[in-house]
């Protein structure tokens, strides 16, 4: 092993005048390196990397397009669903004026169908009244005139005997003759 390093320190002090060595600065044998890379990358991948980038910006382009497409789509459609809300907002101010109309006509109606009903009932109540007051009326007569047929036979039971009964009877049996006998 000795004499392995021993060659490498040796290839290390090689003098470099006109002849190649072994170069073990490692920093300036990886700036060469990285420069000679990235010159054969420039060089064979400048075409590869253009393709690349054009392909890229082209997929952005249409990107772009697109967006500008679906944009301009959605403010139509904006527009249109505008245009719709403000009909649908004019129909349902129609039907609410109509609706309102209607429940104005339908109050009015039942107002005047309610006093109608309140006026017939009234009416009603006041026949009802005045037939319950002549009935009233009909049956206090009855028993004024009950109670004075009860009294004055009472009363003629008590004073008449029955001679003056039997000649009452017989002026008033003719009496009804008479009346007869002239139809």
């Amino acid at each position: 092993m000795k004499n392995v390093n021993h060659s490498f320190v040796f290839l290390a002090h090689w003098p470099s005048a006109g002849s190649f060595g072994l170069n073990t600065d490692i920093l300036a044998t990886n700036l060469i390196n990285l420069t000679v890379v990235v010159g054969v990358l420039i060089f064979f991948g400048k075409g590869v990397l253009k393709d690349l980038l054009d392909n890229r910006k082209q997929r952005i382009l249409s990107t772009i397009r697109n967006s500008e497409e679906l944009r301009r789509g959605t403010i139509e459609q904006l527009e249109k669903a505008r245009i719709r809300l403000q009909k649908v907002e004019l129909e349902a101010d129609e039907y609410r004026m109509n609706g309102y109309s209607e429940i104005e006509r339908e109050k009015a109606n039942l107002i005047n169908a309610t006093s109608i009903s309140l006026e017939q009932l009234e009416k009603s109540k006041n026949e009802t009244l005045y037939f319950e007051k002549q009935r009233a009326m009909n049956q206090v007569r009855q028993r004024v005139f009950q109670q004075a047929v009860q009294g004055a036979l009472g009363t003629l039971n008590s004073c008449l005997n029955t001679e003056l009964h039997f000649r009452t009877i017989r002026a008033n049996i003719g009496i009804l003759g008479a009346m007869e006998w002239k139809r």
